[in-house]
């Protein structure tokens, strides 16, 4: 008679089946031949455009990770996603026969990895699935239409410049006026299943700050925060933002609705210019190569509304000289679906957040708000225009109360308007209390 063994606990084996599946039995080898500026030239490689090769170092037993950027007739180009040492004439160059990869999973909230999707909170390795990191947009009709606003808890955006579900909006700022605060009181307040937070190209002493003070535990408690900072070779930083831009696809295609953060577009530009440049791309405008305005939209169209789920984005653009008209602040204007503009005068003022009303705009506002909503909204702008126009005469002295009864009704009013737009950083409004305070401003109207 035979025994029955039973197996109380098998072994899972699906992760080594997965590892064999992504096996390749077969490897290309090339060696390095030349090495200028960033780029790291190689024979004897057959391979793609974006493929991930490992150099040989003779000074460390881990490979030298680079990606394919390009070709110069029978030599590859190749940039690191590190530090050039321990590269030699003659280094062997293996190619993997994929593209770049990261690990993703419902673990990945409340924690803070790398550009290049590698853990950086010390809290150990992040369990989950292998996703390349170049996906294609959402087909356009797939796209369900976006009608379903979405509150970030901060009144002059949810008073006046409305977004909705699966919008994607540019947050336009020069340097030190309150960009990365507004950044942190609309991923506490912003009522999403989880956020997505990509710092590219940011100075490393800011991050922990960000993390810390502005994003807070609550706040990094249904957060995903991606760093890659200015120190970092440039092909991080543009990997940075694609990782950030996969995570929150991931997501997405759970169901969930994300908030997506960006900071911020400039610097993933300066990135992509810098590897243009180092191909060889000729410069176009202001220094920026073709590639730069090509992979803008790639980038920004991943977000929005899918079938499952939505991605609300949010990029900050760092605008030269407060220069609203530079290269690619105008590139990213046309592509999003509004844009928010602080102002260096208001915050002078201490006019925080720095909000200009009057330059900013939703375009989705007349899609998701209701009609009270919208009328409130419209004569708030108008009281703003009006004061706009007056506010030099009223200043020296000029006007004479009772000249213009549009201007008395609008200086008698600031007061409470300046009130409604000011917020603390700490303070999250709830949309129906905003809009019942936008309505009450011409209660007495």
């Amino acid at each position: 008679m035979t025994a029955v063994v039973a197996v109380a606990n098998p072994i899972d084996l699906s992760r080594f089946h997965q590892a064999l599946d992504e096996l390749d039995p077969f490897r290309c080898s090339g060696r390095v031949v030349q090495v200028i500026g960033l780029t790291v030239e190689a024979v004897g490689l057959t391979c793609e455009l974006g493929e991930v090769c490992h150099i040989v170092s003779q000074r460390s037993r881990e490979p030298i990770v680079a990606e394919v950027v390009g070709f110069r007739e029978d030599r590859v180009l190749l940039m690191l996603f590190g530090e050039m040492s321990g590269i030699a004439p003659g280094s062997e160059v293996l190619s993997t026969g994929g593209g770049f990869s990261i690990v993703i999973g419902p673990a990945l909230v409340g924690r803070v990895i790398d550009g290049l999707g590698r853990p950086l909170d010390g809290k150990g390795p992040i369990s989950g699935r292998r996703y390349r990191v170049g996906n294609a947009p959402p087909d356009a009709l797939s796209r369900p239409r976006i009608a379903e606003p979405l509150a970030t808890g901060v009144r002059a955006i949810d008073g006046l410049l409305t977004c909705g579900k699966g919008q994607r909006l540019g947050i336009f700022s020069g340097s030190g006026i309150g960009k990365s605060t507004l950044l942190g009181m609309i991923a506490r307040g912003v009522s999403a299943d989880v956020n997505v937070i990509g710092l590219i190209g940011e100075r490393g002493r800011e991050v922990r700050e960000f993390i810390e003070r502005d994003l807070g535990p609550e706040g990094l408690a249904r957060s995903v925060v991606i760093v890659s900072t200015s120190d970092q070779p440039a092909l991080v930083r543009v990997k940075g933002a694609w990782v950030a831009t996969t995570v929150a696809e991931y997501f997405r295609e759970q169901g969930l609705h994300v908030s997506f953060l960006m900071d911020s577009v400039t610097r993933f530009a300066m990135a992509q210019r810098e590897i243009g440049l180092t191909v060889g791309e000729p410069p176009a405008a202001k220094g920026y190569t073709p590639s730069v305005f090509a992979l803008l939209p790639k980038l920004m169209e991943r977000a929005g509304a899918a079938e499952r789920g939505t991605i609300t984005g949010f990029y900050t653009v760092l605008v030269e000289g407060d220069d609203m008209q530079e290269p690619i602040a105008d590139a990213v204007r046309a592509i999003l679906d509004g844009h928010i503009v602080l102002s260096r005068e208001l915050a002078a003022e201490n006019h925080y957040p720095s909000i200009d009303v009057l330059a900013s705009i939703s375009r989705l506002m007349s899609e998701v708000a209701g009609d009270e909503h919208k009328a409130a909204a419209a004569l708030l702008r108008e009281v703003l225009a009006t004061y706009a126009n007056a506010r030099d005469l009223v200043n020296i002295g000029a006007y004479v109360a009772g000249s213009n009864p549009a201007i008395d009704y609008a200086l008698g009013l600031m007061p409470a308007v300046r009130d409604f737009l000011r917020q603390p950083a700490d303070q999250v409004a709830e949309f129906e209390q905003t809009v019942r305070a936008l309505r009450g401003l011409f209660a007495n109207g």
